[in-house]
């Protein structure tokens, strides 16, 4: 049996590894980054250390086997980003305290590509300012642990007022996004990337999708398929 819980502080290695462990389909961060520590302070490091209040962890015998992280203000977390994240990231990589190789050169030229060319889905963050990222271990996939963490989170987010949450994800995950429409969450955008061109065949399309209280209530009457 698994629980799920609160997130703590001493949770915060578990979280980052997992997270690392997960960043590529699912798969470890190292098939596109040579330093799992740089992935965790640019892209966890925000949950874990700025809002750790909407981080939820599933538990298994005392050992941390998934978690559902987001904020209610996506607009202030990027604010908290570019003010606080990336400025001791950059220190830290000035200090070379994170290995950076071929790997983390062409993600990095990748990133700004995609932005520059439109390939990141549009987010209307006027209807859906939250946003959340799940997360689970592969061999305690098809429990019903995905589906019970992104219940408690939402559960959360209505009881404090946030009127709409998104998730960014890939066609590729295609057992999430069975998941995510099953509880509610409607496709709000789609765009087709190169952006992994080279590490898996063929374009991948980048998904966003959004949910409201009264399509999470609806979704909650359809299937029960457990991720």
């Amino acid at each position: 049996m698994y629980r799920i819980r609160p997130y703590h502080p001493s949770d915060r290695q578990a979280v980052w590894t997992l997270a690392a462990d997960t960043a590529f389909f699912g798969a470890p961060v190292e098939a596109f980054l040579e330093d799992r520590t740089l992935y965790c302070a640019v892209f966890v490091a925000c949950y874990t250390d700025c809002e750790p209040e909407r981080l939820w962890v599933a538990e298994v015998d005392g050992t941390v086997v998934g978690y559902v992280m987001g904020c209610d203000d996506s607009r202030r977390r990027v604010q908290t980003w570019c003010t606080h994240i990336l400025p001791m990231t950059l220190y830290r990589g000035l200090q070379r305290r994170y290995q950076i190789g071929r790997k983390t050169l062409r993600y990095t030229y990748r990133l700004l590509w995609a932005a520059l060319r439109g390939q990141n889905p549009a987010v209307p963050l006027d209807q859906f300012p939250g946003h959340l990222h799940l997360g689970v271990a592969a061999a305690s996939r098809g429990r019903g642990i995905g589906r019970a963490l992104l219940e408690t989170c939402l559960a959360q987010f209505w009881a404090t007022g946030v009127g709409g949450v998104h998730l960014i994800t890939t066609d590729r995950n295609r057992a999430a996004c069975h998941l995510y429409e099953s509880l509610g969450f409607q496709l709000l955008d789609s765009r087709q990337t190169r952006f992994w061109r080279g590490l898996v065949a063929g374009d991948v399309q980048n998904r966003v999708y959004g949910i409201r209280p009264d399509w999470w209530k609806r979704g909650m009457r359809g299937s029960d398929v457990p991720v």
